[in-house]
């Protein structure tokens, strides 16, 4: 009998390591091709590793929350044949996506250790990239750190244990203020340290019930605070008349199901105007790294979905502005079916640009979303409502009844002015009213 390798795969750019967090299989098990072996977690999001052959697996080399990184051999597959096989070697061009992504890893660090002390893993610690970003962003030192009790496999610190120490902090268990440090401008003579402020415990009652945050929930916490604390948030709202573009739904939905097989709802027709909003003000699709600005060359559009434990995920739309409607549609409703039932794979919310999330599913008629980083805007659309408005006609002006909702842009004011903010979002609306009420489909 041969053997199969099982690796970790790639998981997109920027991901270079997961974490274990159940084996869906155990040694004798029978698997067969495309059956999921094990699950894992990186900082994105929850996926499924499945096997590449039939076979039966003979042995694990990790347990649940040790830290495996991309290529690395997890199991072994006892298969029928021969020869060995090893799972499929990147080509050329994975190779060289895989060394930008570390070109540019390389980079966020160096701008990093300007403004945090870096923590580093030595030959008896190990911290993982998840750890030393909890540690960073709760003002943990290295020397603070290497005094966790580590649980994990030969005594590395997995995030329970940094959390769980944070909490204890927090509660008041540790006495010594934890305080971080910040490069001090060329100006000043001395380094500018800042104190975190601690927040005092919030004290429940025997009748209050305790619920532990979700994995995600945390990280999605993380994300929000980090946000918010990046950019300067300003917000942009405007209304649109979206009449025509309810009333030709209406008219072509039940054609459309029969033909493709697919819903037409309103998201792929809101996602193709913001497309064609961001391929006229390209200054939108970009990042800030620093004090430089990356222009994107591709339009990829992040489209917020909820999940069944009410959080939210971001899958992307790959190369939006190059999608016709239907294409759009099938992309969308591929997305959000995946997010539902947790089928969506790393690669899946990777490389967004720009970001629109429907508050109005839940009735809201505008918000002022929080940008997903390293973006630099994103778009909430409200709810639809039946409003009586007025209408202009040669013959002069009257009351009618009008489909209109409300788009709420936010946007990073360090490089996105006001004019441009507003120039952009008006544009979408400009696209939405001026649909085609017989456009074919």
């Amino acid at each position: 009998m041969a053997k199969f390798e099982l690796k970790l795969p790639k998981m997109g750019e920027s991901v270079a390591e997961a974490t274990i967090t159940s084996w869906l299989k155990e040694v004798g098990d029978t698997i067969e091709l495309d059956e999921p072996v094990l699950e894992i977690a990186t900082d994105k999001v929850d996926s499924e590793v499945p096997s590449e052959v039939d076979g039966v697996l003979v042995e694990k080399f990790f347990e649940v929350d040790d830290v495996v990184q991309v290529g690395q051999v997890i199991a072994v597959i006892e298969i029928e044949g021969d020869e060995d096989v090893e799972s499929a070697a990147p080509d050329e061009e994975e190779t060289q996506e895989e060394e930008k992504a570390v070109e540019h890893v390389t980079e966020t660090i160096a701008i990093a250790k300007k403004t945090v002390e870096s923590i580093v893993s030595n030959g008896e610690r190990f911290y993982s990239p998840l750890v030393k970003n909890i540690a960073k962003e709760e003002g943990i030192s290295q020397q603070e750190l290497d005094t966790i009790s580590g649980s994990g496999k030969d005594g590395r610190v997995t995030k329970n244990d940094i959390l769980g120490y944070i909490e204890n902090r927090v509660g008041g268990n540790n006495q010594e203020p934890v305080v971080q440090k910040v490069e001090a401008p060329v100006a000043q003579s001395k380094p500018v340290q800042i104190q975190k402020v601690e927040v005092a415990p919030v004290v429940s009652s025997g009748e209050d019930e305790i619920i532990e945050m979700s994995r995600m929930g945390k990280l999605i916490a993380h994300h929000m605070v980090e946000s918010v604390q990046t950019s300067a948030h300003v917000q942009s709202f405007i209304e649109a008349d979206v009449t025509k573009i309810w009333n030709w739904r209406k008219k072509v939905k039940d054609g459309f199901m029969k033909r493709e097989g697919e819903n037409l709802t309103f998201t792929p027709i809101f996602m193709e105007a913001v497309a064609k909003a961001l391929r006229e003000f390209p200054m939108m699709n970009i990042s800030l790294q620093g004090d430089t600005i990356i222009k994107k060359r591709n339009i990829n559009l992040g489209m917020a979905a909820a999940l069944p434990d009410g959080n939210l995920i971001v899958p992307v739309i790959k190369n939006a502005d190059q999608l016709n409607l239907v294409g759009m549609t099938k992309q969308v409703n591929d997305l959000a079916n995946r997010a539902r039932i947790n089928k969506l794979k790393p690669d899946d919310i990777q490389g967004g640009t720009y970001t629109v999330t429907n508050v109005g599913t839940f009735g809201s008629i505008m918000g002022t979303p929080i940008i997903n980083q390293p973006q630099v805007g994103i778009l909430a659309l409200g709810a639809i409502r039946k409003v009586p408005a007025v209408i202009e006609t040669p013959e002069g002006d009257f009351i009618g009844i009008r489909y209109k909702m409300f788009l709420s842009h936010s946007y990073d004011h360090r490089v996105v002015n006001g004019a441009l903010g507003g120039q952009f979002v008006k544009a979408v609306k400009d696209y939405l009213e001026a649909w085609d009420s017989d456009r074919e489909i």
